[in-house]
């Protein structure tokens, strides 16, 4: 045999690794181990226990909580209920010195100026969202944007002062002669504006509540045009289309349930506001049709009557009045749903 065959062969079983499976040994199970093993996996099922049980905990307070308002509501309500029936919802007079009461004027009141707020912020808000996410130049863009969020926690009492001392004898002095001089000559509408030009009164609650729901409108509807595709506005703008059909043919489409969900948000606000709505609506029990004349709404008789009613139907009575209160919301907060819901089903079709 050739010496240098025979060298290397020698090296090569030398060098040979070494068989893995022949050398392992079989793991062998011991009953600490076992043990160990068995505790890891109870101490991970009990705190997997204990983190279900805690957000169930708090998930269920919420119902609760939802749930004690309205039997509270109902339980002290139930007076006035029983004495006035469901004449209570459509009786003009608000009577505490006859211990006579009726929900009407406060329910006109909480919807008109709900709804003029509604018909005046909306457009603005959408405007001021539009001009952020599609026209507002860069250095501007987050200086703006900032603004409106801070308007959104300015409490409601500062918009409440500024709307009694500053706004209403702006409005009286120079809005209200014009509206009457021109909406107010026209037949239909006219007694809407037409009445004493005091600056306070439905009109003037409703422009204050619709200032302070904007930047909330706003913000929403800000987020939600900004999540469209860049892809999609892009693919419009190369074929041709304006700013405009932009927004009108693909951002609005796009983003139309979240639009609609800003617009419910900030009609929820408009519905349960009190401090901003007290000062300027005049705080008087009558029912008009002109928009100039003082009135009230729901959360202002509350704030206003519920420290100083002394007798157990005045106090049922403003009990009855926040119970209505919750049912408008629940309703409007219910058909919003709804809305949206029938809205997902639709897309794609047509």
């Amino acid at each position: 045999m050739n010496p240098s065959v025979d060298r290397i062969s020698r090296v090569t079983h030398v060098n040979k690794p070494p068989n893995k499976q022949a050398n392992e040994r079989p793991k062998i199970i011991t009953a600490n181990s076992l043990m160990h093993s068995l505790h890891s996996y109870s101490l991970h099922k009990l705190g997997d226990f204990i983190f279900h049980k805690v957000t169930f905990l708090f998930a269920l307070s919420v119902l609760v909580v939802l749930l004690g308002i309205v039997v509270s509501l109902s339980f002290n309500a139930w007076p006035a209920l029983h004495e006035f029936g469901a004449a209570f919802i459509t009786t003009v007079e608000w009577d505490p010195v006859n211990d006579h009461y009726g929900a009407l004027i406060a329910i006109v009141g909480t919807l008109t100026t709900s709804l003029i707020a509604l018909l005046i912020a909306v457009p603005v808000s959408f405007g001021i969202a539009i001009f952020l996410t599609e026209i507002c130049p860069g250095w501007l863009k987050r200086p703006l944007g900032t603004a409106v969020e801070l308007l959104a926690g300015v409490p409601s009492i500062i918009y409440g002062m500024w709307g009694l001392f500053i706004f209403a004898p702006l409005f009286a002095e120079y809005i209200q002669p014009v509206l009457a001089a021109t909406l107010g000559e026209l037949p239909a509408i006219g007694k809407l504006f037409q009445g004493p030009m005091i600056g306070i009164g439905i009109l003037s609650a409703g422009i204050i509540l619709a200032i302070m729901i904007i930047p909330f409108i706003a913000s929403v509807m800000r987020d939600v045009f900004e999540v469209v595709p860049p892809i999609l506005k892009e693919s419009a703008y190369g074929l041709g289309c304006t700013k405009w059909e932009v927004v009108k043919r693909v951002v609005l489409p796009y983003t139309k349930i979240g639009v609609v969900g800003g617009v419910m948000l900030g009609l929820g606000r408009a519905l349960g506001e009190t401090m901003a709505i007290t000062f300027v609506i005049g705080n008087a029990n009558h029912l008009s049709w002109s928009l100039f004349a003082a009135g009230n709404s729901i959360a202002s008789t509350l704030a206003n009557e519920f420290a100083e009613s002394d007798t157990p139907l005045h106090i049922s009575s403003l009990y009855a009045l926040g119970l209505i209160l919750f049912v408008i919301t629940l309703i409007v907060l219910s058909a919003a749903k709804l809305m949206l819901l029938g809205m997902r089903k639709n897309e794609g079709k047509g």
